[in-house]
């Protein structure tokens, strides 16, 4: 029993850096700054001006700027900010502007959303993706590829369900732009 315990306290102090990586509560600002120096949170992130981390899991509250991740999951949240995740964010972006580059999956609702794969839904004035999307609702939608599109004016290349709206186009629609409702031919 004694090896036994010694073994998992040996284990626990090797292992504890690698779980020690992550902080459950960060302020980050321009030039790299993040306090504490971490490049991970789970928890509560804030982020002034432009703030930049690699991941976050929980809250990310973008206050007058960008916070930027590779990786989030959670929540963004934009107060007259706006929040960028390069490779995936899986949760709901809610602010003024939501930049995802990589795979989203989950809500982004926001005055602008420019996205690029997105498993879920954009609502939003604008929304831009140049991926495959599922759900668009705005005044103007356009995208690669989407299964439904709610707007005055959707655009896509290919549409995988219906488009509604005063003005539908699709290349692969029954007519290339059609109002009030338009799907694949």
């Amino acid at each position: 029993m004694k090896k036994l315990l010694s073994v998992l306290a040996i284990s626990a102090a090797v292992a504890a850096p690698v779980a020690m990586a992550s902080t459950p509560v960060m302020f980050s600002s321009v030039n790299d700054f993040n306090a504490p120096a971490e490049s991970k949170v789970s928890g509560v992130r804030v982020a002034a001006l432009h703030g930049q981390v690699d991941e976050v899991k929980g809250l990310d509250l973008a206050i007058v700027g960008m916070s930027e991740t590779q990786k989030t999951t959670g929540v963004n949240l934009g107060f007259f900010g706006a929040s960028k995740v390069n490779q995936e964010m899986t949760g709901a972006s809610l602010g003024f502007f939501n930049w995802n580059t990589g795979k989203a999956t989950g809500l982004n609702l926001g005055a602008v959303n420019i996205t690029n794969d997105v498993q879920g839904a954009n609502v939003s004035f604008v929304n831009y993706s140049e991926g495959d999307t599922m759900v668009d609702v705005g005044a103007a939608n356009i995208s690669e590829v989407s299964t439904v599109q709610v707007g005055v004016f959707n655009k896509t290349t290919k549409i995988e369900g219906v488009q509604v709206g005063l003005i539908n186009c699709a290349d692969n629609g029954f007519f290339p732009c059609f109002p009030i409702i338009n799907f694949a031919k």
